[in-house]
């Protein structure tokens, strides 16, 4: 288990990421830092119940790992949060935030913003059978309800009706039509005074701060105002950052690891998998990132991607891959 630290996990997290922060993601990603909080993928209620796949799958590895749940029937949810819990996840969040036409339609995700009475009994049923932490992942508002008063009447329904004390911020709202999820993480501007109001108004309250952050200095400035921070795309794309989380945000004496070091402790996992029959490529696409910046990566992540997705891609094809990195052994992040 990661070293126990004066700071909650939720100081520090990696967004949930449809596509991307599958098990293979956070077994990466938790070799680099012990104290962030991970998440799965967004679940639908509906999958979980329905689904022929175990879609609740986890290593013992990866805690502390919180599933994002999708969906708006209190029943349903109190049911797969319950499953959730007997299989040991350490959370669960509720996704008011995802703005696809997919997910309106399922009625979840950032529509739910405007039926704050139903998110708040999605949540109260949920806390009633289980012990662990029942949280929310929400925007500042939605189309043209998007006033601070708005935002602050769904925080105080959600948390005083259905008992949520932690809510995790994206400081942008959500077009519900007319952009893309994509654009929806681009084009709303940010407004981090506005969540850093929100939590000077509801003190008791814990909230973290999500969107835009790319740097752990960008972290440590919200984190004066916010009892957390949430990193996504950064987190993914430029996962090297994550090497120095537990030292500057967490106050770890940890030793410093280095890109090879991480790709060379994956090892273990990456056989372990292949026995598995499970492919080289749905793992190494989750690495392609980590040596941004470094004399060699280009030519790393070609071979990778030229070569893990071939019959019999193993371990010799990832070394190949590191050997064409530059090898500066103190290659750390940048904060």
């Amino acid at each position: 288990m990661p070293q126990t630290t004066p700071f909650s996990a939720q100081r520090f997290s990696v967004a949930p990421m449809l596509d991307w922060t599958d098990r293979h993601c956070r077994h990466f990603h938790r070799l680099m830092t012990g104290q962030t909080l991970l998440y799965t993928e967004m679940v639908t209620t509906g999958a979980i119940i329905h689904g022929k796949g175990d879609y609740l799958g986890f290593g013992d590895a990866e805690h502390p790992v919180s599933l994002q749940l999708g969906g708006s029937n209190p029943a349903d949810l109190a049911h797969c949060a319950k499953l959730a819990e007997e299989r040991g996840y350490d959370e669960i969040n509720l996704n008011v935030g995802c703005p696809s036409d997919r997910v309106q339609n399922g009625m979840f995700g950032a529509c739910l913003m405007g039926q704050a009475s139903l998110v708040a009994d999605c949540i109260k049923a949920m806390r009633d059978v289980v012990s662990i932490p029942v949280t929310v992942k929400t925007r500042i508002g939605i189309d043209d309800q998007d006033s601070y008063e708005f935002l602050c009447d769904f925080i105080r329904q959600v948390s005083e009706n259905g008992g949520c004390d932690t809510f995790i911020i994206h400081a942008r709202k959500a077009w519900l039509s007319g952009l893309s999820p994509k654009e929806n993480r681009e084009i709303p501007p940010l407004d981090y005074p506005r969540v850093y109001q929100l939590k000077r108004d509801f003190p008791h309250l814990t909230m973290a701060i999500n969107g835009g952050i790319k740097t752990l200095e960008e972290a440590k400035t919200h984190l004066q105002f916010m009892d957390g921070v949430m990193v996504g795309r950064e987190a993914y794309q430029n996962p090297g950052m994550l090497l120095n989380v537990d030292r500057e945000l967490f106050g770890c004496d940890a030793p410093l690891k280095t890109g090879p070091d991480i790709i060379r402790a994956l090892y273990p996992y990456i056989e372990a998998e292949l026995s598995k029959g499970t492919y080289l490529g749905h793992i190494t696409r989750h690495i392609l990132g980590l040596f941004q910046g470094v004399p060699g990566a280009r030519q790393f992540r070609r071979h990778l991607s030229e070569n893990a997705h071939k019959a019999g891609a193993g371990i010799d094809v990832v070394e190949q891959a590191l050997q064409m990195v530059a090898h500066p052994q103190a290659m750390t992040a940048q904060a």
